[in-house]
């Protein structure tokens, strides 16, 4: 049964676009640079609307993943040796400005803020320090909550890798980010 171009649009929407927050995420670990995963999402979602025609069930999250992942990949290959321009433009009125002095401010004090950010960034810092089959396994499980089925869909490898990979880049996250276990410390002092 065909569908028609509405329909076809509509599917789309319900199926795909409530993952693209996490397509984004995914772009972002594996690239690693937040300006070419907007790119490669971008890339990704209209790839995907091509060809979701020939989308046959199962996972539609995994499906878009599995594309972003491929997109990363032709994204990082084409931008070896280029150099990113960002520029910061300022798009608030002054009423618009005006308009936000009068409200509370309902974010966190700037110690909490600092604080946050500084363990954002040392888990961020700490998950993009690891290789990339291990890096993308975390990702896609422990961020993203995807099964290990889906994973395997989207890595293109068998479910025990999956496990083997997600049990490895965890082993060595919790190495990076946790404190060192009494026994290490007690081994380490006997023998130096």
């Amino acid at each position: 049964m065909k569908t028609s171009a509405p329909d076809h649009a509509d599917a789309f929407r319900q199926a795909i676009l409530p993952h693209l927050d996490g397509a984004y995420n995914l772009a972002r670990y594996v690239t690693r640079d937040a300006v070419l995963s907007e790119d490669v999402v971008q890339d990704a979602v209209l790839r995907a609307y091509r060809a979701f025609g020939q989308f046959r069930g199962g996972s539609p999250r995994a499906w878009l993943f599995a594309i972003v992942r491929n997109c990363s990949r032709t994204a990082m290959q084409g931008r070896r040796g280029t150099v990113s321009l960002v520029v910061n433009e300022s798009a608030l009125s002054d009423e618009a400005v005006a308009e936000v002095g009068n409200h509370a401010d309902p974010s966190p004090s700037p110690e909490e803020e600092f604080s946050r950010k500084q363990d954002a960034e040392r888990v961020r810092s700490a998950i993009e320090a690891i290789p990339e089959p291990f890096r993308e396994a975390v990702v896609l499980r422990d961020l993203e909550g995807l099964s290990y089925a889906e994973i395997a869909d989207v890595t293109d490898v068998a479910v025990g890798t999956v496990m083997s990979r997600l049990s490895r880049g965890r082993a060595m996250l919790a190495k990076e980010l946790l404190p060192p276990r009494k026994e290490e410390d007690e081994q380490s002092r006997s023998v130096k």
